[in-house]
Protein backbone atom coordinates (compact mmCIF):
# COMPACT_ATOMS: atom_id res chain seq x y z
CA UNK A 1 0.00 0.00 0.00
CA UNK A 2 2.84 2.40 0.83
CA UNK A 3 4.42 2.04 -2.59
CA UNK A 4 1.09 2.55 -4.37
CA UNK A 5 0.51 5.75 -2.38
CA UNK A 6 3.99 6.97 -3.27
CA UNK A 7 3.42 6.22 -6.95
CA UNK A 8 0.15 8.13 -6.90
CA UNK A 9 1.95 11.09 -5.37
CA UNK A 10 4.48 10.91 -8.22
CA UNK A 11 1.77 12.22 -10.52
CA UNK A 12 1.00 15.22 -8.32
CA UNK A 13 0.95 16.30 -4.68
CA UNK A 14 -2.34 15.45 -3.03
CA UNK A 15 -4.25 15.33 0.22
CA UNK A 16 -5.23 12.09 1.95
CA UNK A 17 -8.88 12.16 0.98
CA UNK A 18 -8.05 12.48 -2.72
CA UNK A 19 -5.44 9.70 -2.51
CA UNK A 20 -7.92 7.39 -0.80
CA UNK A 21 -10.52 8.10 -3.49
CA UNK A 22 -7.99 7.34 -6.25
CA UNK A 23 -6.99 4.07 -4.56
CA UNK A 24 -10.61 3.04 -4.16
CA UNK A 25 -11.36 3.93 -7.78
CA UNK A 26 -8.35 1.90 -8.97
CA UNK A 27 -9.34 -1.13 -6.89
CA UNK A 28 -13.06 -1.02 -7.68
CA UNK A 29 -15.11 -3.23 -5.35
CA UNK A 30 -11.94 -4.46 -3.62
CA UNK A 31 -11.23 -0.89 -2.49
CA UNK A 32 -14.54 -0.54 -0.67
CA UNK A 33 -13.20 -2.39 2.35
CA UNK A 34 -10.32 0.05 2.76
CA UNK A 35 -10.30 1.59 6.22
CA UNK A 36 -10.65 5.39 5.86
CA UNK A 37 -7.91 5.99 8.43
CA UNK A 38 -5.48 3.62 6.73
CA UNK A 39 -4.37 6.20 4.18
CA UNK A 40 -3.53 8.72 6.91
CA UNK A 41 -1.56 6.15 8.91
CA UNK A 42 0.31 5.26 5.72
CA UNK A 43 1.04 8.92 4.95
CA UNK A 44 2.31 9.49 8.50
CA UNK A 45 4.67 6.51 8.17
CA UNK A 46 5.91 7.72 4.79
CA UNK A 47 6.51 11.19 6.22
CA UNK A 48 8.40 9.75 9.18
CA UNK A 49 10.52 7.69 6.76
CA UNK A 50 11.39 10.85 4.81
CA UNK A 51 9.63 9.70 1.64
CA UNK A 52 6.97 12.44 1.65
CA UNK A 53 6.66 15.96 3.00
CA UNK A 54 3.49 17.53 4.24
CA UNK A 55 2.48 21.13 3.75
CA UNK A 56 -0.64 22.95 4.85
CA UNK A 57 -2.65 24.32 1.98
CA UNK A 58 -5.30 26.95 2.30
CA UNK A 59 -8.53 25.15 1.72
CA UNK A 60 -12.19 25.85 1.76
CA UNK A 61 -13.62 27.62 4.82
CA UNK A 62 -15.09 24.34 6.06
CA UNK A 63 -11.68 22.62 5.63
CA UNK A 64 -9.00 25.10 6.58
CA UNK A 65 -5.35 24.13 6.41
CA UNK A 66 -5.77 20.82 4.61
CA UNK A 67 -2.54 18.81 4.51
CA UNK A 68 -1.05 18.23 1.07
CA UNK A 69 1.57 15.52 0.63
CA UNK A 70 4.38 15.50 -1.93
CA UNK A 71 7.27 13.16 -2.68
CA UNK A 72 10.79 13.84 -1.53
CA UNK A 73 13.74 12.80 -3.71
CA UNK A 74 13.94 9.62 -1.61
CA UNK A 75 10.25 9.03 -2.33
CA UNK A 76 10.85 9.38 -6.07
CA UNK A 77 13.71 6.87 -5.80
CA UNK A 78 11.53 4.42 -3.89
CA UNK A 79 8.84 4.64 -6.60
CA UNK A 80 11.43 3.98 -9.32
CA UNK A 81 12.70 0.94 -7.42
CA UNK A 82 9.18 -0.39 -6.81
CA UNK A 83 8.31 -0.15 -10.48
CA UNK A 84 11.22 -2.40 -11.42
CA UNK A 85 10.56 -5.05 -8.75
CA UNK A 86 8.86 -8.28 -9.69
CA UNK A 87 6.83 -9.86 -6.93
CA UNK A 88 6.89 -13.60 -6.63
CA UNK A 89 6.42 -16.09 -4.98
CA UNK A 90 3.84 -13.94 -3.23
CA UNK A 91 2.43 -11.64 -5.86
CA UNK A 92 -0.30 -9.43 -4.53
CA UNK A 93 -2.66 -8.94 -7.46
CA UNK A 94 -4.16 -5.75 -6.04
CA UNK A 95 -0.70 -4.26 -5.47
CA UNK A 96 0.42 -5.19 -8.98
CA UNK A 97 -2.78 -3.71 -10.40
CA UNK A 98 -2.11 -0.48 -8.47
CA UNK A 99 1.46 -0.48 -9.78
CA UNK A 100 0.15 -0.60 -13.36
CA UNK A 101 -2.49 2.04 -12.71
CA UNK A 102 -0.14 4.43 -10.92
CA UNK A 103 2.65 3.94 -13.47
CA UNK A 104 0.29 4.79 -16.30
CA UNK A 105 -1.38 7.73 -14.55
CA UNK A 106 1.90 9.43 -13.67
CA UNK A 107 3.62 8.29 -16.89
CA UNK A 108 6.33 6.66 -14.79
CA UNK A 109 6.55 3.46 -16.81
CA UNK A 110 4.79 1.57 -19.57
CA UNK A 111 2.33 -0.86 -17.93
CA UNK A 112 2.81 -3.34 -20.80
CA UNK A 113 6.55 -3.42 -20.10
CA UNK A 114 5.90 -3.95 -16.38
CA UNK A 115 3.63 -6.88 -17.26
CA UNK A 116 6.35 -8.29 -19.54
CA UNK A 117 8.94 -8.11 -16.75
CA UNK A 118 6.57 -9.85 -14.34
CA UNK A 119 5.85 -12.53 -16.98
CA UNK A 120 9.58 -13.21 -17.52
CA UNK A 121 10.03 -13.75 -13.80
CA UNK A 122 6.99 -16.05 -13.53
CA UNK A 123 8.16 -18.09 -16.53
CA UNK A 124 11.60 -18.45 -14.94
CA UNK A 125 10.03 -19.64 -11.69
CA UNK A 126 7.70 -21.99 -13.57
CA UNK A 127 10.67 -23.67 -15.28
CA UNK A 128 12.44 -24.03 -11.91
CA UNK A 129 9.41 -25.62 -10.26
CA UNK A 130 8.76 -27.95 -13.19
CA UNK A 131 12.39 -29.14 -13.08
CA UNK A 132 12.13 -29.64 -9.31
CA UNK A 133 8.95 -31.70 -9.76
CA UNK A 134 10.60 -33.90 -12.36
CA UNK A 135 13.56 -34.43 -10.03
CA UNK A 136 11.37 -35.70 -7.18
CA UNK A 137 11.30 -39.47 -6.67
CA UNK A 138 8.12 -41.34 -7.58
CA UNK A 139 5.55 -41.19 -4.79
CA UNK A 140 7.08 -38.11 -3.16
CA UNK A 141 4.57 -36.03 -1.23
CA UNK A 142 6.41 -32.89 -2.36
CA UNK A 143 5.17 -33.43 -5.93
CA UNK A 144 1.66 -32.39 -4.89
CA UNK A 145 2.95 -29.12 -3.44
CA UNK A 146 5.05 -28.47 -6.54
CA UNK A 147 2.01 -29.18 -8.72
CA UNK A 148 0.09 -26.57 -6.73
CA UNK A 149 2.86 -24.03 -7.31
CA UNK A 150 2.82 -24.80 -11.05
CA UNK A 151 -0.95 -24.32 -11.19
CA UNK A 152 -0.69 -21.01 -9.32
CA UNK A 153 2.02 -19.77 -11.66
CA UNK A 154 -0.01 -20.78 -14.70
CA UNK A 155 -3.05 -18.92 -13.35
CA UNK A 156 -0.92 -15.83 -12.68
CA UNK A 157 0.46 -16.01 -16.23
CA UNK A 158 -3.07 -16.12 -17.66
CA UNK A 159 -3.98 -13.08 -15.58
CA UNK A 160 -0.88 -11.27 -16.89
CA UNK A 161 -2.06 -12.06 -20.43
CA UNK A 162 -5.36 -10.36 -19.58
CA UNK A 163 -3.46 -7.38 -18.12
CA UNK A 164 -1.36 -7.08 -21.25
CA UNK A 165 -4.42 -7.16 -23.50
CA UNK A 166 -6.16 -4.49 -21.42
CA UNK A 167 -3.16 -2.15 -21.18
CA UNK A 168 -2.28 -2.64 -24.86
CA UNK A 169 -5.82 -1.58 -25.71
CA UNK A 170 -5.43 1.53 -23.52
CA UNK A 171 -2.15 2.35 -25.31
CA UNK A 172 -3.76 1.86 -28.72
CA UNK A 173 -6.67 4.13 -27.79
CA UNK A 174 -4.38 6.88 -26.45
CA UNK A 175 -2.23 6.75 -29.61
CA UNK A 176 -5.33 7.08 -31.78
CA UNK A 177 -6.57 10.12 -29.86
Amino acid sequence: MQDAVLAMLAKEPSHGYHLRARLQQSLGPLGESMNPGQIYVTLARLEKAGLVVCERANGLPERPDRKVYALTPAGHQRVATWLTEVGWPKPDLAEFHLKLTAAAAARLADPVQLVAAQRRELLRRLREVQHAALAEPAGSAAVLLLEGVVLRLQADLRWLDACERAWSKVDDESEGA
